[in-house]
Formats: structure tokens, sequence, C-alpha cells
């Protein structure tokens, strides 16, 4: 007698877009790797298990704060939450070279009048998760400029950074400083097809950090 075929599986209605973190999580050169230590264990004198972490807050999916680029500017703690919350773009210009510009993201935006308010750019065919990247894909400063004016106010990422590993004057993250754009970097963005989304990225409320980890997922629009 044959099988029962399987029922049909539901339609995906949220991705994780947070690479995991764990040992081995890529950072930038010099920056502090991820590690985890046990401060105690369950047993017969302790109820709990409780560890200890310590990394980089710019490791795996995570918020810049205007901080980071800018000693006058505000740590993470202390930005507005609703520019991680809410409709977003994911805009796919995999394979771009060097510099995602105004012409890998056209094809997307046929109507500039209805671009959601936040974007994000897929630029690998698979991301990096267990390596570091010296060649990353980074966004072309005039790039973010244009997103600017057509009111964009998150823009994210699936490189480690908005600028090239290589840049001492962080020509980009001086637009996000200037134009006051919000940026998600190092989103998993491999599995999500492009199209228009909910966004949910919310940072920790850092006092004084120069960025926070999210966890980073977008939902399926009603």
């Amino acid at each position: 007698m044959a099988a029962a075929p399987s029922p049909p599986s539901p339609r995906q209605t949220l991705w994780d877009i947070s690479p995991p973190v764990q040992p081995g999580s890529p950072v930038f050169p010099g920056d502090a790797p991820f590690s985890l230590q046990w401060a105690a264990r369950i047993g017969p004198n302790c109820p709990v298990n409780l560890s200890t972490l310590t990394l980089s807050p710019h490791t795996g999916a995570h918020a810049d704060a205007p901080l980071h680029y800018g000693d006058e500017g505000a740590p993470i703690g202390e930005v507005a939450l609703e520019p991680y919350l809410g409709p977003c773009r994911v805009i796919h210009a995999i394979g771009c070279g060097p510099l995602v510009r105004w012409q890998h993201l056209v094809h997307a935006i046929p109507d500039p009048a209805a671009l959601p308010p936040r974007v994000l750019v897929r630029t690998y065919a698979r991301m990096p998760q267990d390596r570091w990247d010296d060649d990353l894909p980074a966004y072309a400063p005039e790039t973010l400029e244009r997103l600017a004016e057509l009111g964009v106010l998150l823009v994210g990422i699936d490189s480690a950074s908005v600028d090239p590993a290589t840049s001492k004057t962080l020509d980009s993250h001086q637009v996000l400083r200037r134009r006051g754009l919000h940026v998600l970097e190092n989103l998993l963005l491999d599995e999500v097809r492009e199209g228009d989304y909910e966004l949910i990225a919310l940072p920790l409320r850092l006092s004084t950090a120069c960025a926070s980890p999210v966890r980073a997922v977008l939902r399926a629009l009603a």
C-alpha cells in the first residue's frame, strides 16, 4: 500500500537573517573574537548554567551607532528604534563587485516613490559565515546619497561593512552620519528572495556602546 502523501508545508512567513554567533565568527581584523565561558554549571550545589560572553558589538548581524564613526554621535542605546522596525525591500546585487552602485539596484526600484524606507542589499551568492573577507562588497557613497534622497531611513548589507575593508576615510559611513541614515551589517540574506518584507532588527539598549548585535528577522507582509 502506498504511503499517504506528506501534507504541503505551510508558506514561509519568517526568515532569520542573523548569522550564527559562535567561536570562529568572523570579525574585523584586530577586533575582539567571540568567546563563551561557563561561570557556573548545573550540579549538586548549583541549580543553573551561567555563561559569560566576550565579543565585539560588531559581531554577527549588528547595528552601528553614530558614535562608531563620529565622536559627537549617539551611542546605540540612544538611537531611535523606529528605523529598525517596519517595511523594507530586499534587493539582489549578487556579484556586483567591490561597490554597490545605483545601477545594481535600479532594476528593483521601478517606482522610486513606492520604495519602502528600509533597503537591504544582498551581494553574496553565499555569505562567508566562517571567515573574514578582505574583499567584502560595500556601498558606493553616491548610492547611499541617492537612497537618502528617496527617503530611506535604514540601509543594510550582507557584508561586514558599508565601506571597503581597507578604507581609512570611511566615506560611506560618513554619508550615514551626514544624512542621518541607520545601518545594519552582516545580514544573512542567502535564502531571501527580492521583494518587500517587514524588518524586525532591534538593537540592545547598550548605553555607551558604538554598536549592538541584533536578531534580525524578516516577516512576510500580510
